[in-house]
């Protein structure tokens, strides 16, 4: 029987969004004690004294992103009615995929007047960027919150983080001031940065840690009672969710899409409530689109070795040490008409932080004095879901 639209006249859900990425919830559950650190860290804008710089750490889908948005608008308010404090812009930022020229360009045009020219693409460096967002967070004076959320996927972050900081002792800020807000899932992000920008930093550390299933609970039920239609979501279909994704990465992001699958499924059977049944049908779904999405999120170089080991295990040639795996990736980054990365070291950083991130297993090898000690990689997920995503991504086959 062909369906039509006309089929679709019931629906479970009295608003789905509430279930979606990008919904920005009033307010903030389970966090408590991260927003109170939050609190303390921006209190000094209130005064007019210089921001604090602030690094948040956490996995991702553990509220950091959230809580920064929820702080800002609060923060915002605040300012509005201390008279004490300066003028206060919030320019937020993904640094996924970006350069640090791309960067800084997108600051200096968010700061430049509606009528100006925009910052061109190309034919200046990094250094006339810096110049020209000085120039134009000077003119136009106040506080400055600079938010990098996935800062750990920035190029040359290094500069970024020695130059902001030191901008007002060098005398390049003279009329405005600076903090840097930097969002980060890599718990090890710190240690990757120099010692001088370290030093230069001194920020305040905020880190998120996993839900328990009856903190995720708690969310699923806040969004349940108002992404349902009353009745229509059965309390067990909660807690299964919760347990699930308690279980599996802690994440909040995956227990409310396990949730919004699960009515899904629930809809595409016909039935009338959302139970426990649909949430396990829906688990391996959402499963998937994760690592998926996960995957889509790494850059293009850390893709690319991550695709190397995926045709390595079907060829049962992993686990296998990173000269193998670098050998193979050459090949596989010049078949997508991009220059590989050119160092040892370099494919093993990536190998590092694609181990830290639980997309390989790691193990310690000891060959004696004929081969000392070593590291073999292989994957910690299915290669077929790698090359299959892989080829979403570039839209062609893998060979």
């Amino acid at each position: 029987m062909v369906t039509s639209f006309d089929d679709f006249t019931d629906t479970l859900f009295a608003d789905k969004s509430v279930l979606t990425e990008r919904h920005q919830p009033d307010e903030i559950l389970e966090r408590d004690d991260e927003i109170e650190q939050y609190h303390y860290a921006l209190r000094d804008i209130l005064f007019g004294r210089d921001p604090e710089n602030i690094m948040l750490y956490g996995k991702a889908g553990l509220g950091k992103t959230a809580v920064t948005n929820y702080m800002m608008a609060e923060l915002q308010e605040a300012v509005a009615e201390r008279p004490a404090a300066d003028d206060l812009y919030v320019h937020q930022i993904n640094c996924n995929g970006m350069t640090l020229y791309q960067t800084l360009r997108y600051l200096v045009n968010d700061l430049l007047p509606p009528n100006a020219s925009e910052f061109p693409k190309r034919g200046l460096g990094v250094t006339d960027a810096f110049e020209e967002l000085y120039a134009q967070l000077n003119q136009r004076g106040g506080t400055h919150l600079l938010v990098f959320d996935e800062i750990d996927h920035l190029d040359d972050v290094d500069t970024l983080l020695y130059e902001l900081p030191r901008a007002p002792s060098n005398g390049k800020l003279t009329d405005a001031k600076v903090g840097v807000i930097g969002i980060s899932n890599n718990y090890t992000f710190r240690k990757s940065l120099s010692s001088k920008v370290r030093d230069t930093l001194m920020e305040t550390e905020i880190s998120f840690g996993s839900y328990d299933a009856e903190e995720l609970r708690t969310i699923l039920s806040d969004r349940a009672e108002r992404a349902f239609v009353e009745g229509t979501c059965d309390e067990a279909a909660i807690a299964k969710a919760a347990a699930l994704a308690a279980r599996d990465m802690g994440n909040a992001r995956q227990a409310i899409d396990m949730l919004r699958v699960g009515a899904e499924v629930a809809e595409e059977n016909g039935d009338l409530q959302v139970t426990d049944a649909h949430i396990s049908d829906a688990q391996e779904r959402v499963r998937r689109g994760r690592l998926q999405n996960r995957i889509r999120d790494q850059t293009q170089h850390a893709q690319y070795v991550l695709e190397t080991i995926a045709l390595l295990e079907q060829r049962d040639r992993a686990p296998t040490r990173s000269k193998e795996i670098k050998e193979h990736y050459e090949g596989v980054a010049e078949s997508w008409a991009s220059d590989p990365l050119t160092t040892l070291k370099s494919i093993q950083d990536h190998l590092a932080d694609l181990h830290m991130l639980g997309f390989l297993t790691r193990h310690d090898k000891n060959d004696g004095l004929s081969g000392g000690q070593h590291y073999e990689y292989e994957l910690d997920l299915d290669a077929d879901l790698v090359l299959e995503t892989r080829q979403t991504i570039e839209g062609a086959d893998i060979r």
